[in-house]
């Protein structure tokens, strides 16, 4: 396997994010466009998940494809980022028709971050607009760390970001990883910065600083120290894109197989307060050649570009003003 030529989801052909954040919300919305209908699943393993239009992409739905996905901040009220891409994408004729009604197919997921410092004080719900603008900067190129949903996001006692990662199989198919890590659980697990997705590194794409290794479980860091529990609301939102021709249901399988890269990247992962969950997205590029040995390696892939995402939101995340937790890079780098 190779990395893609961006290390980036967007290294899946035909596909394009855009990102738009609010610097005194801190907060913020990203979207996952295709330039055509994709197919879509989902799989959720967190236990305070919140989403929007995740039913129909189960594979006894009518829909076989959708739009696009969409990530966002905001708790419940980010859900409202959805409706602005489908204002978007209404604009240019974008949707699933039903007579004469075209109506765009925007599943989304949200992340608690409504406690993280920033103004919260809106008189309009403002990811309506967040959305619809995220939706307006979508390309191939985009930024990582505190940006779009990553904007307030935190990790652990690290704060958190958007992360994005890719690559490309023997097969010639591509898989590429876009994650906003809003984790109770830590991406870290030792005083040097190294995080647990370090195995799977890709030259120093998130500093390169080696593996951490697993230590007493009854002395673990987390074990010992003093969490409170009931104040802790957070959640990490992916997806995963191939190019390969896959089912509704061959695509909820990548989701579910994706899961191997969260709970590699974050421990603990999938807690009763995380609502963590796994959108996949096939362009149906190119058919499977194996329909078996190609799907056991593209759930291998988006596992191993997960938890690389993960890291690399993490990593790349920059301070503003009132933060209450302090960056990667700034405590370790």
């Amino acid at each position: 396997m190779k990395l893609g030529v961006r290390n980036l989801i967007t290294d899946v052909a035909g596909l394009r994010v855009g990102n738009a954040q609010d610097e005194n919300l801190k907060s913020g919305a990203t979207v996952l466009v295709g330039d055509k209908p994709f197919v879509g699943a989902v799989h959720v393993m967190g236990g305070a998940p919140g989403t929007r239009e995740t039913d129909l992409l189960a594979p006894d739905k009518l829909a076989g494809e959708v739009d696009a996905f969409v990530l966002s901040g905001g708790s419940a009220f980010g859900l409202d980022a959805a409706s602005g891409v489908a204002d978007g994408l209404l604009a240019t004729g974008r949707g699933f028709q039903v007579g004469e009604a075209i109506i765009p197919l925007v599943p989304a997921a949200i992340l608690f971050d409504l406690t993280n410092g920033g103004d919260k004080s809106w008189d309009k719900n403002p990811y309506n607009a967040l959305g619809r603008a995220a939706l307006e900067n979508a390309g191939q190129d985009f930024d990582l760390g505190s940006k779009g949903a990553g904007k307030g996001a935190i990790a652990g006692q690290l704060t958190g970001g958007l992360g994005s990662a890719s690559l490309v199989l023997p097969s010639g198919h591509t898989v590429g990883a876009l994650v906003a890590v809003n984790s109770f659980g830590a991406v870290t697990g030792s005083e040097t910065g190294r995080f647990w997705a370090a195995p799977w590194e890709v030259g120093k794409e998130f500093g390169g600083r080696g593996i951490c290794a697993h230590g007493d479980p009854l002395s673990d860091p987390f074990v010992s120290s003093k969490h409170d529990f009931s104040s802790k609301t957070n959640t990490t939102i992916a997806i995963i894109a191939t190019d390969a021709k896959l089912t509704k249901a061959q695509a909820q399988r990548i989701a579910t197989v994706a899961h191997d890269g969260m709970a590699r990247a974050i421990i603990p992962s999938h807690t009763l307060v995380d609502g963590d969950l796994v959108f996949a997205a096939a362009t149906g590029q190119y058919p499977l050649k194996d329909p078996i040995a190609d799907q056991i390696m593209l759930g291998y892939a988006a596992a191993h570009c997960l938890s690389r995402a993960i890291a690399r939101g993490v990593f790349s995340a920059t301070a503003s003003a009132n933060d209450i937790h302090v960056t990667w890079q700034k405590k370790y780098g």
